[in-house]
């Protein structure tokens, strides 16, 4: 049962004012309403990787050619990230549940209008609409979660999305590929229409609102404020540049990992399967480890052990290359840098978000945006050279991951943080 403490009085946004203790915990926070908050996080992996076997289907039934199929998955990616800026200040202002059931309803309507749409273009249409209306749940679970829950309630909350996520990334196209053996590109489709339903109706029974409406942001001012405060706030900057390049890092993966493991080592598509999955494993595994170890810990020093695995992992995908190492440590290389940012995300997460009860939609909405734009952005550099290769993947994803350790350490100051954490216990203890 997911538990946390409702936070103290909030007098404007990002300043916290002097608080005499806690109020109690919030009575909708229950494992039903936690469930709900949870699944609305898999909008954005199961959107974009669901259809992908039946991609190459898809675009010969409809007659287009495979750049314009790919566009497809473009156009869902694009709704996925801008939509998280508009909706997240709309969250802000009208609450989480009525935005949230819009935008899963939208995201039905639009899931049947990808199945039925009669040309490559209305499908490219539909799919924007289906990747906007989809970051809708995005936003709405992590600023969710920041109105209640806060210290390692909240940590090991956004570690348990991580999870989910990346879950939903790995069996989204082995689900599909099942799906595919018993119906068409459109009947997949209709299935992400069936899931949203799904997810509607428990939103509807159990998903109660969680931002009251005298925290909610009465102008529009006062969004262009809040703006404002993260732009000047070097903590948060600090950690959306941090989590946009380790993401990205892992897009040049996603991109590139299949080029190497098959074209390089000769694994079969078989072989290459059960590597991607042991690297998952690895992803999911140091996400559950991460936010266990993060209640004994703090949040600070859990980044800081993920982002050692980020560097460590990333540059030795480089020596490899480099050295012509064999396959055990391509592998072992590779599952220690998504595991790393298995572990990054939350505690990165939790310090861009811990001081912005008032507007957390609109501060997640900014992290959300940077992991697929900058993963837009990094994922092609792989191949620039004209191929794919060990060399060209551990060079892009070691430059993304050093810059996530210098934007996190140069704009937070980590070990200053977590020197005073540790003075403070020390005279607790005392």
């Amino acid at each position: 049962m997911i538990r946390g403490r409702r936070l103290g009085v909030w007098r404007r946004p990002g300043v916290r004012e002097p608080s005499q203790g806690h109020e109690p915990a919030r009575p909708g926070v229950n494992r039903a309403l936690g469930a709900v908050l949870s699944a609305l996080v898999i909008f954005g992996p199961i959107s974009m990787d669901l259809y992908l076997p039946a991609l190459p289907a898809l675009t010969t039934d409809l007659e287009a050619p495979a750049s314009l199929g790919q566009l497809t998955l473009s156009a869902c990616l694009l709704g996925l990230a801008g939509g998280q800026l508009v909706a997240g200040p709309l969250s802000d202002r009208l609450g989480r549940r009525t935005l949230l059931l819009w935008g899963i309803g939208v995201y039905i309507v639009s899931s049947l209008v990808c199945a039925a749409a009669p040309t490559i273009d209305a499908l490219i249409v539909a799919r924007l609409a289906q990747g906007l209306a989809g970051s809708v749940g995005l936003v709405v679970a992590m600023a969710a979660g920041r109105d209640l829950f806060e210290g390692p309630v909240l940590l090991g909350y956004y570690g348990r999305l991580t999870v989910i996520s990346g879950t939903a990334a790995i069996v989204g196209p082995v689900i599909g590929g099942q799906l595919a053996n018993f119906t068409d590109w459109r009947g997949i489709f209709v299935f992400l229409a069936g899931l949203g339903l799904l997810i509607l109706i428990a939103a509807w029974i159990w998903g109660d609102e969680t931002l009251p409406t005298d925290r909610r942001l009465a102008t529009d001012s006062r969004l262009i404020d809040g703006f404002k405060l993260l732009r000047s706030d070097r903590t948060f900057v600090a950690m959306v540049l941090g989590i946009g390049f380790s993401t990205s890092a892992i897009f040049a993966y996603l991109g590139g990992a299949t080029y190497v493991l098959q074209g390089t080592y000769g694994l079969s598509p078989q072989g290459y399967s059960y590597a991607f999955a042991g690297n998952s494993l690895s992803f999911v595994l140091c996400g559950v480890l991460a936010s266990r170890v993060a209640r004994a810990w703090s949040p600070v020093a859990t980044l800081l052990t993920g982002l050692v695995m980020c560097v460590c992992g990333a540059s030795s995908v480089l020596v490899v290359g480099l050295l012509h190492l064999p396959l055990p440590a391509v592998l072992a290389s590779l599952a220690t840098m998504v595991g790393g940012v298995a572990v990054v995300a939350p505690p990165a997460t939790t310090l861009a978000l811990e001081r912005y009860p008032d507007i957390a939609g609109t501060a997640s909405s900014i992290l959300g945006t940077s992991k697929f734009l900058f993963g837009a952005v990094t994922a092609p550099l792989i191949g620039v050279g004209g191929g794919v290769s060990a060399v060209s993947l551990g060079t892009v994803t070691t430059a993304a991951m050093v810059m996530a350790a210098a934007c996190i350490i140069a704009g937070s100051r980590p070990m200053d943080t977590l020197s005073a954490q540790r003075t403070r216990r020390t005279s607790t203890r005392v």
